[in-house]
């Protein structure tokens, strides 16, 4: 067995004591860092090349921190004015995907 296919049988098992520990020190590590910043390789490897990454010059990989979750509609004390088909305020859904915004951040 490779050392890509290790890796992935890995990432299979969340549970299993290696992973855990892993995920829980890249966690506190990843929280440690500023909200954008540069990685100097990608953290799954495996991953990374099956999506057409290579180890050579001209691919660049960038860790982004982005906030997740829907959106509220900014209305004062939630009066929206006009049909009810548009009072909706809790339960808006971006327009862009959170890919989208992270990739706009990075450049």
């Amino acid at each position: 067995m490779g050392a890509y296919k290790y890796i992935q049988e890995l990432y299979r098992k969340k549970q299993s004591d290696v992973m855990r520990f892993l995920l829980r020190v890249r966690c506190w590590q990843y929280r440690q860092l500023s909200s954008l910043h540069r990685a100097s390789r990608p953290s799954r490897p495996d991953k990374a090349r099956r999506l057409g990454y290579r180890a050579k010059q001209g691919y660049v990989v960038y860790r982004i921190r982005i906030r997740r979750g829907g959106r509220k509609k900014p209305v004062p004390k939630g009066a929206t004015y006009g049909k009810p088909v548009h009072h909706g305020v809790n339960q808006m859904k971006h327009q862009r995907t959170l890919q989208s915004v992270a990739e706009v951040m990075v450049k």
